[in-house]
């Protein structure tokens, strides 16, 4: 016999960074007429979001390439159903206003603030390697983006490799110069990941896809109404407005469905990191994707 309980809709888990999803949806008025309901959870970065994942906290989440390839390293049941493609300048390695570093090259036997296997992580290792250097010759700290940003601007560190939108926070309010940019080294690839559970679900499957086609059209409008976005997205942040423009607008971001492409630039991340002694194994990363998921 039915009841309350069977008539009540289902509870779509999503985590967020930053609030760049739940603030494009939003400010489209994306979320209208919603067939499900959403529990939002707010992560500043992608290490604690991917720990959720892991203990089936959330049912999906956002998640850069890197940090993604690490939770599954370590085991978790997740899989990416999506790819947000983007320019990736603003995944960088900054330094401090009036720095002598001028190139990659400069930052041998320097401190570099960053947090460990994320996408800051993956380019300033790459920047490294760029310049013939490897990790030994820097000294890395492995911080939060709020005691990294701390850590550069008291010069207590001399880099800090981080992505948007705390680049372009250092930037606009810190005055940090990029050093090196992600463009050439990463390729500005973020995912929708979801829990194995959670895409074994048929119904919590539909809510994902239905819930995938609100957010591509959410960023679509987003940048067709950048002032209205801008604003909308540095309430959800908590960061100047300008911040908020400028980190999204220059990113390019569009989403797409999983492509060959997109596994091969997944595949050829997790082998550097292989190289780099990061991964303990090789990687076959071509199962943590379900490519059953579309994108208009």
């Amino acid at each position: 016999m039915g009841g309350i309980a069977d008539a009540a809709p289902l509870t779509l888990r999503i985590a967020d960074q930053k609030g760049n999803m739940r603030a494009q949806l939003e400010a489209a008025n994306a979320l209208q007429n919603l067939p499900y309901r959403i529990e939002w959870s707010e992560f500043p970065a992608a290490a604690p979001l991917a720990e959720a994942l892991n203990a089936g906290a959330v049912d999906a989440g956002i998640i850069g390439d890197a940090p993604l390839l690490f939770s599954i390293a370590a085991g978790s049941q997740v899989k990416a159903i999506a790819v947000d493609r983007s320019d990736p300048y603003g995944t960088a390695v900054l330094v401090r206003q009036g720095s002598p570093l001028k190139t990659a090259a400069d930052l041998k036997g320097r401190s570099i603030a960053t947090g460990k296997g994320s996408i800051g992580h993956y380019v300033a290792l790459k920047a490294l390697q760029s310049a013939g250097l490897r990790s030994e010759d820097v000294h890395f700290r492995f911080l939060a983006p709020a005691d990294a940003r701390m850590a550069l601007a008291s010069g207590d560190v001399d880099a800090w490799a981080t992505w948007e939108p705390y680049t372009a926070l250092a930037e606009t309010v810190d005055h940090a110069r990029v050093l090196v940019s992600g463009r050439g080294l990463w390729a500005g690839n973020s995912f929708l990941a979801a829990t194995h559970a959670a895409l074994a679900d048929p119904a919590r499957r539909r809510a994902l896809q239905d819930y995938l086609d609100r957010l591509a059209a959410s960023q679509i409008w987003a940048y067709r109404h950048l002032d209205d976005y801008s604003r909308h997205l540095a309430q959800i942040m908590g960061f100047p407005e300008n911040v908020a423009r400028l980190q999204f607008e220059r990113r390019h971001l569009r989403w797409e469905a999983l492509s060959d492409q997109a596994v091969t630039e997944q595949q050829a991340t997790a082998d550097f990191y292989r190289q780099s002694g990061l991964l303990p194994k090789a990687l076959d990363v071509k199962p943590t994707f379900d490519r059953g998921f579309t994108v208009h």
